[in-house]
């Protein structure tokens, strides 16, 4: 029996920049961010966006994953 190698995520991919015009390298991950600014609801408000920064110019672009 053999084990299978679990790889690392990918974390980079090509991608379409606006800034450069081009596409680019762009380093992509998730972050859970709280949207409501009222503290008693901040805890039912957290929602996850998917997060690309290119590594040409730096510009950074987020996107809500429950509007993808």
């Amino acid at each position: 029996m053999s084990k299978s190698r679990s790889s690392p995520p990918q974390t980079e991919f090509v991608e379409e920049c606006p800034t450069c015009d081009a596409h680019t390298p762009h380093e992509v991950s998730i972050e859970i961010r709280t949207e409501s600014r009222k503290r008693e609801n901040a805890q039912f408000s957290r929602e996850p966006y998917r997060v690309s920064r290119c590594t040409r110019c730096g510009v950074d672009r987020a996107q809500r994953m429950n509007d993808a």
